[in-house]
């Protein structure tokens, strides 16, 4: 056990360094996060802890250890690989070495991810070994940690941060160890006193990082490097990738510079943003109407990456004038709709926006001719440039749609088997994750409970969320701690915006095999008021049709599939209302919100059962540490400066720093103070030479400490010696004593 110990003390160097690699490697595993299947991620997290776990604990030969670790990972992933399904034991197959051809096959590709992971923490923590080489490692990481954020839709500052803070650490042990090598003497002594090198070195991290969370948040004054190249070479870029009412960026940063406007990634919903109302576009239109722009089907865990538009399905080149089949809906009527659409923004989208669903493009930029239109009919979306031409986006269109007219009443009676007992539903709009958390299609149920039709468990599915959760551009995404967006929003952070609202009603309806897609667009803006003189002048009968939109519209809903209905809007985001036709009993259409269902009351524990509970979250408690730790250093600088605050008062009330003469006099009337408390008082006929004689009859224990404390008070009162700061020490010291006696001693009776 002693050479074990020691062992582990004389590696401490290698250990530390193999722990900052770790977590700048982590930062790493959580930027690819949303590109790797959660097997790999998890692998490789695994492979990296079990590693510098072994490396640390048994500080042994290579020899040793390196086979140990290779059995570690291989036994990591595959447990992985069976925990996940992506193995499971053949029953024919009982002996181990029968299904080891199998488990190999099934332990790629994750196997390599995880020993590359092993190989490049031993490599690193190698070859790292000085301050230049950790600096330029550190630089290295930070540079592509910037580079990755600067030019891609991902949000790194808490990576670049911990990475700053693994560099530092790295840093202060490289520091240590050099001063251990080169004065082992002084090393030795300082090793008498580990806790006051720990305490320094924590004061030093605790004052960086609130000095880094307290820094004012303020827009960056340099345009970043993707925004400035756009520009430079005279291409325009969107205020902010955005899917929602304000959904600022798929990254889900939550970061306060990040502005609402539509989406070109949604990947990875989330996060926070500001809404910016600058304006898009005009539409002239007879009726209110969704500005419809792409759908998506694949819902991932935390957002929509089917975002390839060739990769979703059959799509084909159109022309201006075109007629543009559409999924057929039989038991529901159209209106023929026709907007005219002028965009103001100079932004690019990969799609042609219109009311649902466009089936015809009647001119682009005044012309009836124009190349670069594409069609995908089973989701009604209209392409823009989809084959790569490089013609730019067109700034006025004219589009034809035939907007639905939906008989409510008939549809809610209509059961699971007459809507979709004949139907072959597409597998991808019932698709969930794997991993979609049970706890969120067991709620669904819940509130769907008391309903009997699609209908009715859609409308208590987008009640329940509108009315249960406030509607926040700035979500507090520090309380989630599932890995699932939907279950998260539900259980944990219970604010958000429409890309919360929306994906949950779709995974939610899905769950109770309802087909249902996420779609995201625009929401119908605002119309500008016609001025009085002007309604006037036209005899009040001049029709207002105009809207203006701008990024602050750029919004998600649901689509929910009724078989012969066809694709029906819902909208479950609170303070929105999707407009919809609706035919009555007369068969007059007029544009109006779905009927209601009226919503089951639920149990709070239902309802809230993570209310309260925000988990575990590293950044956090890291702050709580840091100021924990300068807490307990200002509480040790006032005790170590105890004797200086003595006289504070002293020094305010003269004016200056008192003399030791002073000090003594102000020590003995405190320590008079403490006697009077301890009942002992000093009548107003006494001197203090009479009163101690007093006490010292009451207090024969303390009659000691009160014959010297009075004999240093009168030498500093009446002598011409000269007072020293040694002898107001003295009195400080034997006050202490005379504490302590009183504690202790007895009263003695007159």
């Amino acid at each position: 056990m002693k050479q074990w110990f020691r062992a582990i003390r004389s590696s401490w160097h290698h250990g530390l360094t193999l722990l900052w690699l770790t977590i700048i490697a982590l930062q790493w595993v959580s930027y690819t996060v949303p590109f790797w299947l959660e097997e790999t991620t998890v692998a490789v997290a695994l492979s990296l802890f079990a590693v510098t776990a072994i490396e640390i604990i048994l500080p042994f030969k290579k020899i040793y250890r390196l086979p140990l670790e290779g059995a570690a990972v291989l036994y990591i992933v595959y447990n992985i690989i069976v925990h996940y399904g992506v193995y499971t034991p053949d029953p024919l197959l009982p002996a181990f070495l029968d299904r080891l051809p199998g488990i190999a096959i099934q332990m790629s590709p994750y196997i390599w991810f995880a020993l590359g992971a092993w190989l490049l923490l031993l490599v690193s923590a190698w070859w790292v070994n000085g301050k230049t080489r950790i600096l330029m490692f550190i630089a290295m990481n930070i540079t592509a940690f910037a580079a990755l954020d600067s030019f891609t839709t991902a949000v790194l500052w808490q990576e670049v941060a911990w990475t700053v803070f693994a560099g530092m650490g790295w840093l202060v042990t490289q520091h240590l160890r050099n001063f251990q090598l080169h004065y082992p003497r002084g090393w030795t002594y300082m090793l008498k006193y580990p806790m006051k090198v720990a305490l320094n070195i924590a004061i030093i991290f605790s004052l960086v990082i609130l000095a880094g969370v307290n820094m004012p948040e303020v827009r960056p004054t340099l345009t970043d490097p993707y925004t400035a190249w756009q520009k430079w070479n005279g291409k325009s870029v969107s205020s902010g990738p955005s899917s929602g009412n304000g959904d600022s960026t798929s990254s889900g940063s939550g970061a306060n510079g990040t502005t609402s406007g539509y989406s070109l990634n949604d990947d990875n919903l989330g996060g926070g943003f500001n809404f910016d109302y600058s304006p898009v576009m005009t539409v002239t239109s007879d009726l209110r109407t969704y500005m419809r722009g792409e759908t998506r089907s694949k819902y991932s865990g935390k957002g929509w990456p089917d975002d390839d538009s060739s990769g979703r399905g059959e799509q084909r080149e159109v022309q201006v004038g075109e007629p543009l089949e559409r999924a057929v809906a039989p038991k529901t009527e159209t209106r023929t709709l026709k907007q005219t659409v002028k965009l103001l923004g100079g932004n690019s989208y990969p799609v042609v926006f219109g009311g649902y669903s466009i089936s015809g493009v009647d001119s682009v930029d005044g012309q009836e001719q124009s190349s670069g239109l594409s069609w995908r009919s089973e989701d009604s979306e209209l392409l823009w440039n989809s084959a790569g031409k490089t013609r730019a986006y067109p700034q006025t269109y004219v589009v034809t749609s035939e907007v639905p007219v939906i008989p409510f009443q008939e549809l809610s009676i209509q059961t699971f088997e007459q809507l979709y007992g004949n139907k072959n539903i597409d597998p991808q709009y019932l698709q969930l994750p794997a991993n979609y958390p049970e706890r969120v299609s067991a709620l669904a149920k819940e509130i769907t409970a008391r309903a009997d039709t699609p209908y009715e468990k859609t409308i208590l599915l987008q009640q329940y969320l509108q009315q249960t959760f406030p509607y926040t551009n700035q979500p507090d995404t520090s309380r989630a701690k599932s890995k699932d967006m939907v279950e998260s929003f539900l259980f944990e952070i219970r604010e958000g915006y429409c890309d919360y609202y929306s994906t949950a009603l779709v995974t939610m309806a899905r769950s109770l095999d309802i087909p249902a897609r996420w779609v995201k667009g625009y929401a119908p803006g605002e119309q500008a008021e016609i001025p009085d003189n002007v309604m006037l002048q036209q005899g009040g009968t001049l029709v207002n049709n105009n809207y203006t939109i701008t990024n602050a519209d750029a919004h998600s809903w649901a689509e929910i599939y009724f078989g012969d209905y066809g694709w029906v809007p819902v909208e479950a985001t609170p303070g929105f209302n999707v407009p919809v036709l609706t035919q009555s009993e007369q068969d007059n259409a007029e544009q109006t919100e779905a009927p209601e269902v009226e919503p089951e009351e639920l149990e709070p524990a239902a309802t809230g059962q993570a209310d309260g509970d925000t988990g575990f979250h590293p950044g956090t408690w890291v702050v709580t540490g840091a100021v924990a730790v300068l807490l307990l250093w200002g509480v040790f600088l006032l005790w170590q400066r105890r004797l200086s605050l003595r006289f504070l008062i002293t020094r305010m009330r003269i004016g200056g720093q008192p003399t030791p003469a002073q000090k003594v006099i102000a020590e003995t009337q405190r320590w008079v103070r403490y006697v009077h408390r301890k009942g002992m008082l000093k009548k107003e006929h006494e001197t203090l030479r009479e009163s101690v004689e007093r006490w010292s009859r009451e207090r024969p224990a303390s009659a000691e400490s009160f014959a010297a404390l009075l004999g240093m008070y009168e030498r500093a009162n009446y002598s011409p010696e000269v007072i020293e700061d040694k002898d107001w020490h003295s009195v400080y010291t034997e006050a202490l004593r005379l504490r302590k006696n009183m504690k202790s001693g007895r009263v003695m009776p007159l």
